[in-house]
């Protein structure tokens, strides 16, 4: 009779506690988007900055092959695509993607043009994940959101940042990512 008793009250406890609904799931965490892009962003920008600036000035021509560009080219182009992405952003009028490597040809001025293009850009990072993930802009002929735009810079980067750490081991140099490791 007790086996019975205990069988049908654990029959009458399944019953029941497949009634009940399921607790609802946890809130989902609030995920500020454009501080974490900003912090990916911020991260390579600052390792090009300090590979511009420690590549000595004779070795800003170097080219692996003929058919890419120098260090020098490709430092101008960041800071011009950068000037790009983050005008375009903050819906400035922006100049030509390749106006900087058009036009700084010496290690200072395209340190300088980096430099700027950094500033720029912070306050690019600065919108509100509101504001980046609404305001739309079109960015090489597609519209998408700020947001798109400020990862399309980021990624941007991280890509060059790619190409930069290969000149500077083809020079026998540490990128300053791997610097102090």
């Amino acid at each position: 009779m007790q086996v019975r008793t205990l069988l049908a009250a654990f029959a009458g406890l399944v019953i029941v506690s497949c009634q009940q609904p399921a607790p609802p799931p946890p809130p989902a965490p609030d995920v500020a988007a454009v501080a974490t892009i900003r912090q990916a962003w911020s991260e390579v920008a600052e390792n090009i900055m300090l590979a511009a600036e420690q590549l000595p000035e004779e070795r800003y021509d170097y080219r692996p092959a003929p058919t890419v560009r120098s260090f020098g080219e490709l430092i101008g182009h960041m800071a011009g695509a950068q000037d790009l992405f983050c005008g375009t952003v903050l819906q400035e009028e922006t100049g030509s993607e390749g106006a900087v490597e058009e036009s700084a040809t010496t290690k200072e001025d395209l340190v300088a043009a980096l430099k700027a293009s950094n500033d720029h850009c912070g306050i690019a990072y600065s919108l509100s994940d509101a504001d980046a993930s609404t305001r739309m802009v079109t960015l090489f002929g597609h519209e998408q959101t700020a947001l798109a735009a400020l990862l399309g810079n980021a990624t941007h980067n991280v890509s060059h940042y790619g190409n930069i750490v290969t000149y500077l081991r083809m020079l026998d140099m540490v990128p300053p990512s791997s610097q102090g490791q």
